[in-house]
Formats: structure tokens, sequence, C-alpha cells
């Protein structure tokens, strides 16, 4: 056998024992944790196993390298692994742990004043949680508790997370309805349109809450002055706006929060996802001196034993620190810039598939022309070394949102890759005849 057949030889065995070991993580996935998941995913050719992560990149347990354009609905900002967040996690678990929650923490001071710091207008007291959700939840308990009205008006496909007050506002049914009764006082609104809202917000009202702009609804930006209208319309009635900033801030949208291309000040801001620089789980809620007054006579009303932790804190310190050094939000605008051109290009290239391209900076979406050609383009994007995941509440956007770390030739690779992968779905490659074959093609399980 001469070196090149050995070479080809080892590869295959290697090829067929990571699929061996791939198909039992499934099979224990399946059975202990969520066996619809695993079947969805296959038939999307998303059965993705992620090993190696380093910056903007991930390969996957059988050796394929991707671009992380999906970076887990916005999380990773500064990158996968970044090597400055590594090392502030390994120094902070030589010395801390998560910290008793009950008592004071220098970590939780010290970042609650950086989140002030960065935060628009006088946005100054935080509270911290473990994730989006429950930064959601405090956010619409502190609009309640604090004004003494039941009312929160939200929108439709909006999307704040699976917890009570948050799953009250999801914009869909489908994530609700089995739950019902939820939180009363709910009202849903069209996400954009702003006589609809100006009618919802009353003296009744609490908050309405919203995202600058819907992420899993479709990556959409709503029209020019709609953020502007609802600040207005909340300070006629005495209510408050509340923004989810927890998929657009940290520089995503090329600003380090999506109000500032408004210039809008919310009372309150939920933050979270990239915060926790891909390493560690934190959130939180920041707001208003003027409204942390309802905490003075209640300090113990909203308690997390394990949000913003002091690990948690000392690791979140460091990934602002890096955001900052190496002005991420500057290359999200420039990088944003470039991806748009080449998206428009691709629109050009195919005007009846490629209805909208959309979004801000590096949170950028394309509006196919079929719901079902979210799921086809998926899989075919990960055949061109792109991992990129179509909208949950809107499945005929593709999200394009690589890490803040991408330079102009990975940006290039992406834009090439998506037109390829177009090519691929419009010529009828798919998941359901691409994991048919995949089976077929599967070693035998001993």
């Amino acid at each position: 056998m001469s070196e090149n057949e050995a070479g080809v030889g080892n590869a295959e065995g290697a090829g067929r024992v990571a699929a061996l070991e791939k198909a039992a993580v499934l099979d224990r996935f399946a059975r202990h944790v969520n066996p619809q998941k695993v079947r969805v995913l296959k038939a999307a050719g998303l059965d993705i196993l992620e090993s190696r992560r380093e910056g903007a990149w991930v390969y996957d347990s059988e050796g394929r390298k991707l671009l992380d354009c999906f970076t887990s609905a916005g999380s990773f900002n500064v990158g996968r692994r970044h090597p400055r967040v590594v090392e502030a996690l390994k120094e902070a678990a030589e010395r801390l742990d998560h910290g008793n929650f009950l008592l004071l923490s220098r970590e939780k001071a010290d970042l609650a004043a950086k989140l002030a710091e960065i935060a628009p207008g006088d946005l100054s007291c935080v509270m911290f949680g473990t994730g989006g959700g429950e930064a959601v939840d405090f956010a619409l308990k502190l609009a309640r508790g604090s004004s003494g009205r039941p009312k929160i008006v939200h929108t439709v496909n909006g999307y704040h997370g699976h917890t009570g007050f948050a799953l009250s506002a999801a914009g869909r049914d489908a994530f609700k309805s089995a739950f019902e009764p939820l939180m009363p006082a709910f009202v849903r609104v069209e996400f954009g349109d702003l006589d609809v809202a100006e009618t919802a917000i009353d003296d009744a009202t609490a908050a309405m809450i919203v995202e600058p702009i819907q992420g899993e609804g479709g990556v959409r930006v709503p029209p020019p002055g709609y953020i502007q209208g609802l600040r207005k319309a909340c300070d006629e009635h005495g209510a408050l706006l509340i923004l989810d900033e927890i998929q657009t801030g940290f520089g995503r949208t090329g600003r380090w929060f999506a109000s500032e291309h408004e210039g809008v000040v919310p009372d309150i801001m939920t933050v979270a996802k990239s915060l926790g620089g891909s390493l560690v789980s934190i959130s939180a809620t920041i707001f208003t001196e003027e409204l942390r007054e309802f905490l003075i006579p209640n300090p113990f009303i909203h308690l997390s034993t394990f949000g913003g932790s002091d690990l948690a804190c000392a690791v979140a310190m460091t990934v602002i620190n890096v955001i900052e050094d190496e002005q991420l939000v500057a290359n999200a605008a420039r990088m944003g810039d470039l991806l748009h051109a080449g998206l428009e290009e691709v629109k050009a290239r195919y005007p009846d598939t490629v209805l909208e391209v959309r979004g801000r900076g590096l949170m950028t979406g394309i509006k196919l022309s079929d719901d079902s050609m979210g799921p086809r383009l998926s899989f075919n994007l990960a055949d061109h070394g792109i991992l990129a995941i179509y909208s949950g509440n809107e499945p005929s956007v593709m999200r394009i949102m690589p890490s803040l770390v991408v330079g102009a030739e990975e940006i290039g690779y992406v834009v090439e890759g998506l037109s390829a992968a177009m090519a691929d779905m419009l010529a009828g490659k798919g998941p359901a005849i691409e994991a048919s074959r995949r089976e077929r093609r599967r070693p035998a399980r001993p």
C-alpha cells in the first residue's frame, strides 16, 4: 500500500469513527434531552456538534471549519474563546467563586458602575441575572411595581425569553398557548406601527417593551421615527419605555446600543448574551435612579442566587474592556457596511429569491421569497462552510450575524459562500434529499 493510499485509508477510518461517535451523541441527546430537536436539526442538515471554537470560527466534530454567522443569536460578539476572556475566567477561578448573593460584592459593584458608564443617558442602576428572560422578568416587575399600573404593551413577533413575565410578552402564540392563562393585561400590537402603539399606550400602561431591531422576528428594523414616537407616547401617559437590547447590545449594530441610532434613552434596558463573552451566563437590567426608589423599601423583592456571580462579573468586565480596546463597535459598523453591500450584490444576482436585505451593523438578514427556503439555505450554507440559522419567528429570513471580530476577508468569505449556497438551493439541493443520502452512507452501528 502506498503512503497516499494509507493516508486516505486513515482519513476514511477517522471519518467513520467520528460519524459513529456523533451518532452516539445524537442518540443520547434524543433519549435524555429532546428527541424532536434532534429530528428537526437532522432534517435541516444542522445536526452539527461543535468541537473546537476560535474567534469567528467553529469546527464540528467531523473536522469541518465553519464561519459562525449565528453566534447563538448574537451571544459571541467578542468571538469564541477570546484569549483575554479565557484568561480572565482562569484568573477569576483562582480566587473567586459565585459569591454569596446576599452579601456585597466588589465585582458586582465594579461591573454595575461600568455598565452605567457605557449605557445611554441616565441609566445608572443595575439588577443582575443569569439570562435574558430573567432580565426581562425584572424589567416588567419593576415597571409594574414602580408605576402601580397593570398594562404592558408588546409587539407581534417580539421575543423576550421563555420565563414567566417574559413569556407573557412573547409575540408568538406558539410559545405560550400551552401555558395559559399567563400574566394578565399584556396587549400585543404590530411592530413598527406607531399609530397602533399610540392607541394602545394609555394611562393604565405601566410600560411598552420592544426590541429596537427585532431579532427572532426576522431582523426587522422599524421605520424612522418609530422608537422616538414610542418614547413620546410613553412620556405623555407617564408610562415607561423598556428596550430589550439582549441581541442588539454591545456593539452588534455598530453602536454600543441600538437605541443610540435613534437618539432615544429608555427608562429600562435589558442586556445579556454577549456580555458573558461566550464563557459565562450573565444578564443585567439597567434602569434610572428614579426607578430605584421602588427598591429602597423593598431591597429583597427580586433575588437571583447566581445572577451577577463574582466569577461572571469579572469575566464580563473583561468582555467590555475587549470591546473598547479592540474598537469592536467601530469594526462592526465598518464590516456591517461591507456585509450589507455584499448582500445587496447577492440580492441583485437572485432578485426573485432575495426580496430584501435587512439590519444594521453586523445584525443582518435576507428576506427570502418562501418560508421553506430558510431551512434549505441553512443546510446549503453549512455545505459551504458557514453556520447560519433562519429566524425563529420568520423562517423566510436568514440571519447573518458573525462575531464583531471579523475582518474584510471573512466578510468576503460569507458573501461568496452565500452566493454559492443560493445557487445550490435553487438547483434543488436540500436537506431532505441529502439527509436521506447520508443515512444510506452511514456505517452500520455495532
